[in-house]
């Protein structure tokens, strides 16, 4: 392009500095948020019976929920079947564009159909809603026409509209998808609420973060065992049980009987108290130094559980015991493998 050709377009490129200042940008911003808050907001009124009835048909569904939409609805509709999955509701995102084309065929008897359209106009909608309707399943309708051919065809219809879009055209989809968005999760947390969903149910759907790896790790997940763990007999001098010691790097030892249960424990802060008393380090016995009646964990035990004992009592590792009342030594843990497994 000729010289003069770039200055011109670099010329209309250009933006007027006066549409660019920035108290003018945020009170754009701040109408976008106010716009979509009173979409929103707008939702709580208009729930009724037909809310409650899209929730029974959802707690009814002995399949999965299937939700499809076209566009930006497609994008929500992506999110909705994310938040309905993970909440106790199996479901999946299905593509109008990809069900025309053979991928209908994931739909099942035992299934229901979530469809989003604001038109409840849209034409890939609209080729698959008598298949649907011929599968026999629950169609329900996130919609902003009550009188569209979606609406018409869904078993309910919940209404989304809204006033206007956030856009100053009112066409960029933005406060209808925002109050979709909204209506997807109600529908996703009133049911959850209504199947007694808890926080372990919701740990099973996220083992991989930090919800999961406090509700679903056991301590017998982090112990250690076997050759690992430092264990010294009663009798064994205090110089061997500080061998023991350095040589399982725990910064600590059990102390145990012939049968392997626990009698007591000796930690790094025991030997600084040792010290302070000068004993000699090659006479004195574990048993006179250890500390008795010392806390421990149990293998079910969630590692939170271990977290917190070790909190409260402020110290920095336990052993663990087959149970409580035989206090036979099966692990032993400290607050580095608690850090490493994510728990802390």
């Amino acid at each position: 392009m000729p010289a003069v050709g770039c200055r011109l377009w670099a010329f209309l490129d250009r933006p007027d500095r006066a549409m660019t200042d920035p108290s003018l940008m945020i009170a754009r911003g701040r109408r976008v948020l106010a716009t979509e808050a009173a979409a929103v907001a707008a939702l709580e009124h208009r729930l009724d019976d037909s809310f409650a009835r899209a929730c029974d048909v959802v707690m009814a569904c002995t399949g999965k929920v299937v939700v499809t939409g076209m566009g930006k609805s497609g994008h929500v509709g992506s999110k909705i079947a994310a938040t309905l999955a993970s909440t106790g509701t199996p479901s999946f995102f299905l593509h109008p564009g990809e069900a025309i084309h053979g991928d209908i065929g994931m739909i099942t008897a035992a299934d229901v159909v979530l469809a989003l359209s604001n038109s409840g106009e849209t034409d890939e909608l609209l080729t698959i809603l008598p298949v649907i309707k011929r599968l026999d399943v629950p169609l329900l309708a996130l919609t902003g026409n009550g009188s569209s051919t979606l609406a018409r065809y869904a078993t309910v219809t919940l209404d989304v509209s809204v006033p206007a879009e956030a856009c100053p055209l009112n066409l960029a989809p933005t406060a209808s998808t925002t109050a979709t968005l909204a209506m997807g999760d109600a529908l996703a947390i009133a049911v959850l609420e209504a199947r007694g969903f808890t926080e372990e149910d919701f740990a099973r759907s996220h083992p991989g973060g930090s919800l999961g790896r406090r509700l679903l790790l056991h301590v017998e997940d982090v112990m250690r065992k076997g050759d690992e763990l430092p264990r010294v007999g009663p009798d064994t001098p205090l110089s061997a049980g500080l061998l023991e010691m350095s040589r399982k790097g725990l910064g600590m030892t059990t102390v145990v009987d012939a049968a392997g249960r626990v009698l007591g424990i000796f930690t790094d802060g025991d030997l600084r108290r040792t010290l302070d008393r000068q004993l000699d380090i090659h006479a004195t016995r574990m048993a006179d130094v250890m500390t008795t009646k010392c806390k421990v964990a149990e293998p079910r035990m969630l590692a939170a559980e271990a977290v917190h004992l070790m909190e409260t009592h402020r110290i920095t590792s336990l052993p663990v015991v087959q149970s409580n009342d035989d206090r036979l030594l099966v692990g032993a843990l400290n607050v580095h493998d608690l850090l490493r497994a994510g728990v802390m």
